[in-house]
């Protein structure tokens, strides 16, 4: 490696040793510069000023080492930001007897910007180990139902990370519904000899309509939704596909749920007849509803390039397929939006990383792609520059994001992209560190000031 360039990573990146900058190869073809101590001190005496507050949302395991390497690295050397700061790690949501949650979810309401960490939603193995007096929910829910807002996600795309559906160029949007469905339903245990039934009430009538005789053991469930609900998802979907102009598909199972997804789907087609038909013609774009098997199928042939509304059980389970299509869940984006679009959630696609963090207590070199949570931070703060009008800070999230992508595309990323990008054959001399890429990002950020 050049030693110019050594010297000069590691004069702004400590993190980075020498062992770790050998085996970027590409240090000196990236183009990046040595810097002069007053472009060094430009993050310490120049930071952007934001006066009205973001909600910062903290959780657990290693997602929240990685938010707390960001923030020190990526996001306070330029950022004098004001924090509405909620802890909503397990071990806070068991002490506050998850009253941090509906705290944190009234703050969003309030500041119109949330950024939030991974969460753990406990099962019956986490009791012992934080020692629980519930099995407290995911604060996941609690802050959907408070936004009243429809999830998207789409995949940070870079050049050279090679997609595992080769034919997907562009964006594939997902717009999952949040309201309602399996995850707001009920569902129970059936004892065998039971019967199960819907009880339908209404003023001065009532029906009884039988489900299934069990003659054994079962299960039963009994999800919801509400036409409100769904025209307000529906109005959503379409304000992106027109933001982004985009295409719009909406899939369900109507040919099955006759009822259910026969209201998803006329009122998806209502609301674009009444609303929205004369702009999409307008621009060139279409929407149409499809099977769900269908759309599947059509989508892995497509070379991307649309938004893809689903219910929320659909859009939970196709959202994770569609993210590793593109490379990896760690390049996903992901941001749940009000439907009136004042306010905005921002959190990284993935989980905890139990794993990962497990390597890190035992002081162990971690290896997490941050990139989704490093897009959380920037698209959070893009929303809050959108409401005040704060063009700096736009510049900045941008600048975040072309640093980010830019790392990656000059040959510097995590152990998940190394199959996209070197081939089955990698080495372990052939990515890095969390915490080193993270030290990457900074010094492409610093230079694109």
């Amino acid at each position: 490696m050049n030693k110019t360039v050594f010297d000069c990573l590691l004069s702004f990146s400590p993190l980075l040793t020498e062992r770790e900058m050998l085996r970027i190869p590409v240090a000196v073809s990236s183009g990046l510069r040595c810097l002069t101590k007053n472009q060094r001190q430009y993050a310490t005496t120049r930071k952007i000023v934001v006066q009205k507050p973001i909600v910062e949302i903290d959780g657990d395991e290693m997602t929240r080492v990685i938010f707390n390497s960001i923030k020190e690295k990526l996001i306070f050397p330029f950022v004098d930001l004001q924090r509405d700061y909620f802890d909503c790690s397990l071990t806070n949501r068991n002490k506050t007897e998850n009253q941090v949650s509906k705290d944190a979810a009234l703050a969003i309401c309030k500041h119109n910007v949330g950024i939030k960490c991974s969460t753990i939603t406990p099962e019956k193995e986490h009791i012992e180990e934080y020692k629980l007096t519930n099995l407290w929910p995911s604060p996941n829910g609690m802050l959907r139902n408070a936004l009243n807002g429809t999830q998207f996600r789409e995949s940070v795309i870079c050049k050279n990370v090679r997609k595992y559906v080769p034919g997907w160029r562009d964006p594939i949007i997902m717009a999952r519904h949040t309201f309602g469905d399996q995850y707001g339903g009920t569902n129970i245990s059936v004892p065998g000899g039971n019967k199960v039934s819907i009880n339908l009430k209404s003023s001065g009538d009532e029906k009884n309509i039988e489900v299934f005789n069990y003659s054994g053991k079962g299960v039963a469930m009994l999800t919801f939704n509400t036409e409100e609900s769904i025209r307000a998802f529906a109005k959503s979907c379409f304000r992106m596909a027109l933001d982004r102009n985009y295409p719009l598909f909406f899939a369900s199972k109507n040919t099955l749920l006759k009822e259910y997804d026969k209201l998803f789907n006329e009122t998806f087609q209502a609301v674009f007849d009444d609303e929205y038909k004369k702009q999409f013609e307008s621009r060139g774009l279409t929407f149409k509803i499809r099977l769900i098997d269908d759309m599947a199928a059509q989508a892995m042939k497509s070379k991307g390039g649309f938004v893809w509304a689903l219910k929320s059980y659909d859009g939970d389970v196709l959202s994770d397929v569609v993210g590793q299509g593109f490379g990896s869940m760690g390049l996903m984006i992901h941001s749940i939006i009000s439907h009136d679009g004042k306010t905005v959630l921002t959190e990284p696609a993935h989980g905890t990383v139990t794993r990962h963090f497990r390597d890190y207590q035992k002081g162990k070199k971690t290896f997490t792609n941050p990139i989704s949570s490093i897009f959380a931070w920037s698209r959070g703060l893009k929303h809050r520059a959108l409401l005040d009008e704060h063009e700096e800070l736009m510049n900045f999230t941008k600048s975040l994001e072309y640093s980010t992508i830019k790392t990656v595309e000059n040959g510097w990323f995590t152990r998940d992209l190394a199959p996209c990008i070197k081939g089955e054959s990698f080495t372990e001399s052939d990515y890095l560190t969390t915490k080193a890429f993270i030290d990457a990002v900074s010094a492409h950020l610093i230079q694109n000031r």
